[in-house]
């Protein structure tokens, strides 16, 4: 990472939604320190989520502190991650590890040199803290084991080697070293790329013929300490990083990469101190201001509204950085939640082209998020999977139009009483049903495209708003009447004439 960019970041310091938006430029390795040098692990987290989150929370609890490379066969590999290996009977080495499993995320990269992956019993998803790092090509492991990672540096490779090496006994049973400490892993630590020099330039790990398949569920994350939960795209790595200072994230989850970044979504949580929202705003265009004024952030929008019953501020915005000659234009989605005591702040950044992409996963996170140390003010918590309607339409050609339907609601629905007293009531009734179908919608293909035409010609009609103006009351009562009432006939007369046809 360049001067530019630490300057960009140190200037957006107190904007809550430019903290991690820089994660795939400084996102995590992990550095293995023995007596032989060092091993620098880069991660696949679009591959094996659930193993890279696994790895990286072990590693940061001091798990691999003290631990050896207990077998070692040149020409292979080296495996290490035994809690045993530590003070604890060598006959048991190799039978260690935590008291949680990963469950398998086989995935199509090659056992090349390098590479690091899960070691597991004949069960699949057995795996638990025992890795491997492959000293020579080993493709007759590909596909059967999970690999998440890789060494990124020359000396990383020469300390592979030297590892390699080392004298053994057992043979061809345990291969264990003759001399324990020249091989134990005395330190792992959990670093950023930018702390790391001399990084090797390798290109992307070369992988089978055979398809990886990608689950586009929800996986929900709950915070006791916090006292909130929301649900965030499945496969997406969910970390929860240290809070370097009051703006900080305290959630991050970065999804795969699919253009010029990785698309992050993240949560601040802070105290009010008994600021209004009003004063938050206020503080938040100043901080912006500085920053717009220097050309590095554009803002789109910037609007109050109401996101599941409480007060909110959503900002949009684009951002223009430069890292290693190249320049990324990066477009952001800020929303504020506001309560007495804390205010909630998610995020959602991506490269500008691939921005709308990913943006119907960022609602349904703010679909679900949800206070659980009380209940909302419209009281839509659920323990499901969120909007139907967006899972339904995610990724189709109605993904743009629920989008714009969105806005409808914030920007003109809720700008009026009688609107808002009508979203209070069909949330409640919505969110009664609605994560239990949005959840069918994602375990069962047909049932979602059944539900999508099912919708469609309520989303056409609701399109309707895109060509009006509403300015009162009256006219917001009277375009909604006249909507709910087109839709009444569209579901429930017409097909009530058409059976009472067909029977007569």
């Amino acid at each position: 990472m360049n001067k530019i960019i630490l300057a960009v970041i140190a200037s957006l310091v107190l904007v809550s939604f430019g903290n991690y938006s820089f994660a795939q430029y400084d996102d995590k390795l992990v550095v293995l320190e023995t007596n032989l040098g060092d091993l620098v692990i880069e991660f696949f987290p679009d591959d094996a989520p659930n193993h890279v989150a696994n790895f990286i929370n072990l590693t940061e609890s001091g798990f691999y502190d003290g631990v050896l490379f207990h077998r070692i066969i040149p020409g292979f590999m080296i495996q290490g991650g035994d809690p045993n290996t530590i003070n604890g009977d060598p006959n048991t080495w190799g039978t260690g590890g935590p008291s949680t499993n990963v469950n398998a995320e086989f995935n199509t990269i090659k056992h090349n040199r390098g590479i690091v992956s899960m070691a597991r019993s004949q069960d699949p998803n057995s795996g638990g803290s025992q890795f491997f790092i492959v000293h020579g090509d080993s493709n007759f492991l590909d596909e059967q084991y999970t690999v998440f990672g890789r060494i990124v540096t020359e000396e990383s490779f020469v300390t592979l080697d030297k590892i390699a090496s080392v004298d053994t006994k057992n043979k061809g049973v345990k291969d264990n070293p003759v001399d324990p400490e020249q091989v134990r892993i005395t330190k792992a630590t959990v670093v950023n790329r930018s702390e790391i020099p001399n990084l090797l330039e390798l290109q992307e790990p070369e992988r089978t013929e055979s398809p990886t398949i990608t689950s586009l569920g929800n996986q929900k994350y709950e915070s006791p300490e916090h006292e909130i939960g929301f649900s965030v795209p499945e496969g997406w790595l969910l970390q929860t990083p240290n809070k370097t200072d009051f703006n900080s994230p305290d959630v991050v989850a970065v999804g795969p990469k699919t253009g010029i970044m990785n698309p992050v979504i993240s949560l601040t949580v802070q105290e009010t101190g008994q600021r209004t929202l009003d004063d938050l705003i206020s503080e938040k265009l100043e901080t912006l201001k500085p920053v717009v004024e220097a050309g590095n952030l554009k803002i789109s929008s910037q609007e109050k509204t109401s996101v599941n019953g409480y007060e909110a501020y959503v900002t949009d915005a684009q951002g223009y950085f430069s890292s290693n000659g190249e320049n990324f234009n990066v477009r952001f989605k800020e929303v504020m939640i506001y309560d007495t005591e804390k205010f909630y702040t998610l995020a959602y950044s991506n490269g500008l082209g691939d921005f709308n992409s990913q943006l119907p996963r960022f609602e349904e996170t703010l679909d679900s998020f949800e206070i659980l140390s009380k209940n909302k003010p419209n009281d839509t918590s659920t323990e499901g999977g969120g909007c139907l309607i967006a899972t339904a339409t995610f990724g189709s050609e109605l993904a743009p139009q629920v989008q714009q339907l969105r806005e409808i609601r914030d920007n003109t629905i809720l700008s009026t009483e009688s609107g808002t007293a009508f979203m209070s009531g069909f949330n409640q009734f919505y969110y009664s049903f609605s994560p239990i179908i949005a959840d069918l919608e994602r375990e069962n293909p047909i049932f979602k495209e059944a539900v999508k035409i099912s919708i469609t010609p309520m989303l056409s009609s609701l399109s309707i708003l895109n060509f009006v103006d509403i300015n009162s009351e009256t006219d917001m009562l009277s375009y909604g009447i006249g909507i709910i009432l087109m839709n009444v006939g569209m579901y429930f007369a017409v097909p009530a004439i058409i059976i009472y046809k067909i029977r007569k």
